[in-house]
């Protein structure tokens, strides 16, 4: 059978095309032909961004030797993750479960039913000195295994089954009290990285929501100490040092993913719409509270390069991702820089500046090739050489344009351009950049449009009516709603976040608490148990995103039923907070909002510019935790500010409402 990818939408899909594996795409077809044929399957999940899935492909899948024993003893079926996150959900837990980690590549062995019984990550095509089976060695011995040893592999893929049923129900009920916010900042506490930043050591991911449920906790601790110190440094150095590290793109903005070292210094390099969303209103939310320069800067930059590289202004979207590598095996050089390259495009004392400033030098941080440097804020220039510094990054950038950049995936997942779209419009109070909110506002309403079916949810894909039915396209969605509803006042908004989580109750639900992450079943493997996921792994876990949703639906509207489900909805995961932490900090954002106050900022007022307008802008740029902002039309302008049940008499001038906020 030849190559079924050519035909695939997916850009990870068609990037495999030319392999001389006898790739399928997931569907009942490849396992039906499984087992009339009696073969394992090997599964592999990947991504278009992913820099290992990349080795992997050009070590073994480009290798003919390699197909032609996948293509004599084994059924390919190869998925983007990001096309199906329902699929790499599910086995992403079975590998875990042997293994003890998952990741890109995903690399799983399965009977004919679907039934994971061996698997792994990234395989080298060779022994290596470290242990790891070579992958063509692991092949033969599945393939040796799966027909003289049947028995074991069904018993080993029927307790993985078990595992993995049980596992995808996170749902754990509890008591919901203030003493799990206590608690979780404490473990988080723990976790935090004296030194450099963030949480644990290499490698190291930013946790943005994480940074948001601590920089609430210490806002509220103002009310009677002036704030805990120890809650202020971890938001204040994590966000520093990430700024600081190279898993900023100091160049052109945004972050990377993830850092390798635990001084944020050596990125993998591929970027994600969704982390640069999150991070976007981390900074921005610590900007608004700390009033940080350096955190404005940060968020600028991350709207700069959206809006250059990731915004199709056209289509009214939002890319997935730039790639890490040009090619396979390069490895972050269009990022990096030797000493040459760099100095080559600055005069003499801009390259002086910039060397002192980003640390290159004639040896670098990359080991594949030593020469190339990560461009990371070493130390601060002089004030006097600030000005040269600006110019200096301006060439630098100038010179990286002129490189054939990285492929930027332009498929528009509705979860994920609704989290840029919110972020977008956060971005565009508090740095008071109206073109975001004029593009934030045309995604969300193609989404609607586009995306939208009553009966059946959110599509996961603009432009495309399937995949549908997942949870995390739905509640993102309705979140997004609820952030353009804030930022204009159209009821339409609040309308649609509405509609969109009466449908998540109707087909997420069966009636006990917490929401299925898929809106039915097909029968296919391990897509037959329905999931209840609260972890945030590695975006918002979509649980978590439906109980903010929830509880800021309530105070939106001061409806009981919404009070009601978000009860309900915390109820079912008590316990899981508990345990979760760090892992779980959306969760703990949604709790701390049913167990503290709420700021309700209402404006009223003409349209247009005036104090009304003014005001408006000024509660949305205001940091509260727990905060809603309410728009009406009236003849004069007026403003109340509520804390819980304690309203505020009407202020009708902008400088009236800064008081009011600050007391």
């Amino acid at each position: 059978m030849p190559n079924q990818l050519g035909t695939e939408p997916s850009a990870y899909l068609k990037s495999a095309a030319h392999q001389p594996v006898h790739w399928l795409p997931w569907s009942e077809a490849a396992f039906a032909r499984a087992r009339v044929e009696h073969k394992p399957i090997l599964l592999d999940i990947g991504a278009v961004w992913c820099h290992w899935c990349h080795v992997m492909d050009g070590e073994s899948y480009e290798d003919p030797a390699i197909a032609e024993v996948l293509n004599r003893d084994f059924v390919c079926i190869k998925v983007d993750r990001d096309e199906r996150p329902d699929v790499d959900s599910r086995y992403q837990r079975a590998v875990q479960a042997l293994t003890g980690q998952g990741g890109w590549p995903l690399t799983a062995f399965l009977t004919p039913d679907g039934e994971v019984f061996f698997g792994g990550t990234y395989f080298p095509p060779d022994n290596n000195p470290y242990g790891r089976p070579g992958f063509h060695r692991v092949l033969m011995e599945i393939a040796r295994a799966f027909r003289e040893e049947q028995e074991r592999v069904t018993a080993n893929a029927r307790a993985i089954r078990e595992h993995v049923v049980q596992s995808l129900d996170e749902a754990k009920a509890g008591d919901v009290t203030a003493d799990i916010l206590s608690g979780a900042a404490d473990q988080m506490a723990r976790l935090f990285d004296v030194r450099f930043g963030g949480f644990g050591s290499a490698p190291k991911f930013p946790h943005p929501a994480a940074l948001e449920f601590l920089l609430a906790r210490w806002h509220d601790s103002r009310a009677g100490s002036g704030g805990l110190p120890w809650l202020r440094e971890i938001v204040d150095k994590s966000l520093t040092g990430m700024a600081h590290g190279g898993v900023r793109d100091h160049i052109g903005g945004g972050f990377h993913r993830y850092s390798v070292d635990e001084r944020w210094i050596v990125p993998h390099f591929e970027k994600m719409s969704y982390d640069n969303s999150e991070l976007l209103r981390a900074y921005l939310s610590a900007y608004a509270a700390f009033g940080v320069p350096l955190f404005k800067e940060v968020a600028t930059g991350i709207v700069h390069w959206v809006l250059e590289v990731m915004a199709d202004n056209t289509q009214a979207a939002f890319a997935t991702s730039q790639d890490a590598d040009l090619t396979f095996g390069d490895d972050g050089d269009y990022w990096t820089w030797t000493k040459e390259e760099a100095t080559g495009a600055l005069t003499a004392r801009e390259g002086a500046v910039a060397a002192r400033v980003f640390d290159f030098e004639d040896v670098g941080e990359m080991h594949h090739n030593p020469k190339k440097n990560v461009l990371w804020w070493k130390q601060d220039p002089a004030d006097d050489e600030r000005a040269v510094l600006r110019d200096a990054i301006g060439k630098l950038k100038a010179a990286r344009d002129r490189r054939k950049a990285p492929f930027v995936d332009r498929t528009a997942y509705v979860n994920w351009n609704a989290m840029m779209a919110g972020a977008f419009l956060q971005a565009g109070a508090v740095l008071d950049r109206p073109e975001c909110n004029e593009l934030a506002l045309r995604v969300l309403e193609r989404i609607w449009i586009e995306a939208w079916d009553v009966g059946r949810g959110m599509s996961h894909v603009l432009g495309r009516s399937a995949p549908r039915g997942i949870l995390d396209d739905n509640v993102q969605a309705a979140a997004a709603f609820l952030d353009a509803y804030e930022a204009g006042g159209d009821t339409t908004w609040l309308e649609r976040a509405t509609a969109v989580m009466t449908y998540c109750e109707k087909a997420h639900s069966d009636g006990t608490p917490g929401y299925f992450d898929i809106a039915g079943t097909n029968g296919t493997a391990y897509l037959a148990a329905r999931a209840k996921p609260v972890q945030d792994a590695p975006t918002p876990s979509p649980n978590g995103v439906a109980a903010l949703v929830l509880a800021r639906l309530w105070a939106l509207t001061d409806k009981p039923e919404w009070r009601e489900r978000l009860d309900r909805q915390l109820g079912a995961f008590g316990s899981s907070a508990r345990e979760l932490s760090l892992y779980g900090a959306t969760l703990l954002r949604a709790i701390d909002w049913a167990m503290n106050p709420v700021t309700r900022i209402e404006v009223s007022g003409p349209k247009g510019d005036g104090p009304a307008c003014a005001m408006h802008l000024l509660a949305l740029q205001a940091y509260r935790p727990r905060k809603v902002v309410i728009r009406t039309i009236a003849d004069r302008p007026s403003a109340t500010v509520c804390v819980g049940t304690s309203c505020s008499l009407p202020v009708a001038t902008p400088d009236a409402l800064a008081k009011l906020l600050e007391s």
